[in-house]
């Protein structure tokens, strides 16, 4: 399969239509392109149809969708936002052949996607430099030095600013940091305009293009002026090189001064139109520094900005960076791991306080990645969120963590264990939930009774409409609702009686102050009145993160029902789960 098939877009199933216009709409915000509007949504049509010929081939092989991450980098989309992006609307793609969702082929194609588009982003580089090289060869010639030197310019410079292109710019890096001394430093800011796309939707790309020149214009005179290297690199993306920096404070007083230059009203065509930019700015030692790494960490940093709010700067964070690198890492890598057998469950023991009696366990979920090891939930969770695969991960923890309980139930039928599985905020929305439950149930032969849901309290807070009535649902199933972490969001009592919960999680953090008979008691009176309240609701307490046993015989004083830690015990395997 390539990206430009042939098929006919007459042809296209609507829901694929829809898909691809969902896509479009999701991507061109994150580049500036070249292509039109009708071009890129015919182009985004073929990927789709040839993305759903791959789902649904016999027998299936993913591999033909590498093409389709490559050619969105042809046409200019070859941001991380952009890849995200596009995880997030292909986690979508309709139903195989026979009706039924695939999410192992769903999960297959969108890894092939996310290897094609990384490798394509590379050789982009090297191709631009290759073609150059076989230009600049052809032209070494002394019958042809006028030429050679006007494709030496347009090598190196962009046609509509004549500003110098990304080649000079990596270029001029090199030379500056070759001939760096010891103490030199080193700035670079990647500068982007806010919603330029919307201007070239409204006036038309020829309006865009002369927008672009008068802010090139003025961007030139701020920071040529001050003896500034200023490159355009991309559709409406700039990169500025101060050599010789005094400091970060010398490249924050010049972003100011690049926004406020690019601030002023341009009057254009009759209309008088203000533009916005967001800056990523890095500073730091000539000293081991590599070209390629201070454009990525600048470009990183800039969509930091953007994320901020736009139209400001933001400078480039190290334990930031690393976090972002680590999150648009997992991302492909995501997409096929649970078909890889990467997710695991361990088990963590609930216990009544009054007895010390287990009553059940929180299935917790562990990502053993090959290469990093043992990634933390609080990493990988987001990016599932982002990109859509957290339905598909969701689901196989519900499904585990029944299978598990029903086990565990029919080895001890006397001894009734709960089994609380956390249900992510997405997942709260989305509509399938409920038959997700009832399959899990009915699949596994699990008591609704001995399923508990966790939810956070800002999600349930927040909720309305269909996904509050999904829980009711649920829990006229006979599954138990609970609220994690109460305590941190609203604690608002008195709106809880109107929803189908059953129980609360106090958050970790009032743990803090329950240590011993000698401790502080404004936490344990927190808790105390928190449990009372419960109570009168008829709902249960839980109380997570106990280490002591002083903080257990204290909380089962106050009233508190189950608690959990590490003074009963670590998450383990289920093999290893104490389930008598």
């Amino acid at each position: 399969m390539t990206a430009e098939d042939g098929q006919d877009d007459a042809l296209i199933e609507p829901a694929l239509s829809d898909l691809a216009h969902r896509w479009v709409a999701a991507v061109r915000q994150t580049s500036y392109l070249d292509l039109g509007a009708e071009a890129l949504r015919g182009r985004f049509d073929r990927f789709v149809s040839g993305l759903a010929e791959v789902l649904r081939s016999e027998p299936f092989d993913p591999a033909p969708a590498a093409a389709v991450g490559s050619a969105l980098v042809e046409v200019g989309l070859s941001s991380p936002e952009a890849l995200q992006r596009t995880i997030a609307v292909l986690a979508g793609l309709p139903a195989a052949a026979d009706g039924k969702p695939d999410e192992d082929r769903i999960g297959a194609i969108l890894g092939a996607v996310a290897a094609g588009f990384t490798r394509a982003g590379r050789q982009r580089i090297l191709d631009d430099q290759e073609r150059i090289r076989r230009a600049w060869a052809r032209a070494l010639t002394d019958a042809e030095h006028s030429l050679q030197l006007e494709l030496h310019h347009q090598a190196h410079h962009d046609p509509l600013t004549g500003l110098p292109n990304r080649i000079l710019l990596h270029r001029h890096l090199v030379d500056t940091l070759e001939a760096a001394g010891n103490r030199d430093r080193i700035g670079v800011c990647f500068l982007d305009l806010d919603e330029f796309k919307t201007i070239n939707d409204t006036l038309g790309h020829g309006s865009g293009d002369r927008l672009l020149v008068a802010l090139a214009d003025r961007l030139r005179a701020c920071v040529n002026g001050a003896g500034h290297f200023v490159a355009r690199v991309g559709g409406d993306e700039f990169v500025v090189v101060v050599r010789h920096s005094d400091g970060p404070g010398q490249l924050t007083e010049l972003a100011e001064a690049m926004l406020a230059e690019l601030s002023k009203p341009v009057r254009l065509d009759g209309h008088e139109l203000s533009v916005s930019a967001s800056i990523g700015i890095v500073e730091q030692p000539c000293h081991g520094a590599a070209p390629e790494e201070l454009l990525r960490a600048a470009d990183a940093t800039l969509y930091l900005a953007k994320e901020e709010g736009r139209a400001r700067y933001a400078l480039f964070d190290v334990e930031r960076n690393a976090q972002q690198v680590l999150r648009y890492g997992l991302t492909g890598r995501l997409a096929g791991a649970l078909d890889r057998g990467e997710f695991e469950l361990v088990y963590q023991p609930l216990v009544a306080l009054a007895d010390n009696r287990l009553r059940g366990a929180e299935a917790l979920l562990r990502w053993r990645h090959p290469d990093l090891g043992t990634v933390s939930p609080n990493t990988f969770i987001p990016v599932a969120e982002q990109s859509g695969m957290i339905h598909p991960l969701g689901r196989w923890v519900l499904r585990e963590s029944c299978r598990v309980a029903a086990d565990w139930q029919r080895a001890h039928p006397d001894t009734p264990l709960l089994i609380s599985v956390n249900v992510s905020p997405r997942q709260c929305t989305d509509p399938r939930l409920l038959d997700d439950v009832r399959h899990a149930l009915a699949d596994t032969g699990l008591d609704p009774a001995n399923l508990q849901l966790e939810l956070t309290e800002t999600v349930l807070m927040q909720s309305t409409g269909q996904p509050i009535q999904t829980l009711r649902t649920i829990a006229d199933l006979g599954v138990r609702i609970v609220i994690d972490d109460f305590g941190i969001g609203y604690s608002n009592l008195a709106y809880l009686r109107h929803l189908p919960v059953h129980g609360l999680k106090l958050a970790g953090a009032f743990m803090a102050g329950i240590r011993s008979l000698a401790s502080d008691h404004v936490d344990e009176q927190i808790v105390e009145t928190v449990i009372r309240l419960a109570h009168t609701l008829q709902m249960t307490v839980t109380a997570e993160g106990i280490e002591t046993a002083d903080q257990a015989a204290r909380l089962a004083a106050l009233g508190c029902d189950l608690g959990q830690g590490w003074h009963f015990g670590r998450p383990v395997p289920p093999a290893s789960f104490p389930a008598s």
